[in-house]
Parts: C-alpha cells; sequence; structure tokens
C-alpha cells in the first residue's frame, strides 16, 4: 500500500480538506479503493459493476467532503463511507434488480448484521495491514521479526527470545517500539 510516512498533526481526513491535498487524496484513494472492492464483492457484484461503484463512491467523497462533519466517534467516517456505498447499491438494483440484493441491502443498513459486521471487521483488517506494510520498513529486520512473533502471532517472549537469540527485555522493547509507532501512524489516517 502506498501510504507517506510522514507523521503529522492533520489527520487524513483534514489534510484533504485542503486545496492541492494530491497526496492525501492519493492516500485515500489507496486505502479505501481496495476495501471498497472487497465490500462490494461481498455485496455479490461482478468486476466491471465493482469497479465503476467504487468510482462513483470515491467521486461522492470528493464531492461531499467539504461537509462531512466526523462525530468524533471511532468509526464515523466508515460509517458515512458505508452509507455511500449502500445508497449507490440501492441505486444500482433498482436499476438492475437482483434476486437476493433487499437482503443484501437490510443486512448493510442494519450495523448490527453479520454483514455489517464482516464490513465492519474488513475495515479493520485492512487499515491494520496497511499500519503494518506502512511502519514495516522503518524498523530493523530483528525488530520487527520480534514483533511480529509477539504481538501478531502470539508467541511467548520467552520463546521468540530464543528464536531470535536475544533477551526477552529486548523483544518487549522492540514490541513496543513498533506499537508505539503504530499508533503515531494510525493517528493521520482515516478513523
Amino acid at each position: 500500500m502506498a501510504v507517506s510516512s510522514t507523521v503529522t498533526s492533520l489527520s487524513l481526513l483534514e489534510q484533504i480538506r485542503e486545496p492541492g491535498a494530491d497526496e492525501a487524496w492519493a492516500q485515500v484513494v489507496s486505502l479505501y479503493t481496495p476495501l471498497l472492492q472487497t465490500w462490494l464483492q461481498t455485496a455479490g457484484l461482478q468486476a466491471a459493476d465493482r469497479d465503476d461503484l467504487t468510482q462513483r463512491v470515491l467521486e461522492i467523497v470528493v464531492c461531499q467532503m467539504p461537509d462531512f462533519e466526523h462525530s468524533g466517534r471511532a468509526g464515523a467516517f466508515r460509517a458515512w463511507l458505508r452509507g455511500i456505498a449502500v445508497n449507490l447499491l440501492r441505486e444500482f438494483w433498482r436499476r438492475l434488480p437482483t434476486s437476493g440484493s433487499g437482503s443484501v441491502l437490510d443486512q448493510l443498513v442494519d450495523r448490527h448484521s453479520s454483514l455489517s459486521q464482516l464490513w465492519d471487521k474488513q475495515h479493520d483488517q485492512h487499515v491494520l495491514h496497511g499500519l503494518l506494510d506502512l511502519v514495516e520498513p522503518e524498523f530493523p529486520d530483528q525488530t520487527w521479526r520480534a514483533f511480529r512473533r509477539l504481538a501478531l502471532d502470539g508467541a511467548a517472549a520467552r520463546q521468540v527470545a530464543t528464536e531470535l537469540d536475544t533477551t526477552v527485555n529486548s523483544v518487549l522493547i522492540s514490541k513496543s517500539r513498533v506499537l508505539k509507532r503504530l499508533r503515531q501512524a494510525a493517528a493521520g489516517l482515516v478513523d
């Protein structure tokens, strides 16, 4: 994923409101295009239709971003984005009725449904993978391997220390450093 590693006090949402924010918009497109594609595939759309609707969602985001008010709650942007996708799906299926489309829409509107929860989970996983890809090059290989084994694989610190021929303290420090950088990177991304 091509997301800039520049840490800034402005969130990505604030950046894209600025005139000439081409790099920030490129980040939004890079971050959300694959996610939208996954969401629309989950809704049962064919590849060409997914491409069209993804482009339309991003067009609407560009046009409506100046009016978007973030509520401060986690997931507000994601909910707004999902709402745009649901409205476009509704419009799409109105033109080309598909068996089961009503059920899909009902599930997407209900934030407690299994499909809505799946979309939220896919969003969170997508953003996490993007953050991991973003910060990995900033760390020495041993630090990254210690973090990955301890934080992502769930291995015990003593086991990781033995595997990497280092101390438990070194493994814990590696995890702490990577987590700190991930938090910094996450602060600059869309909720």
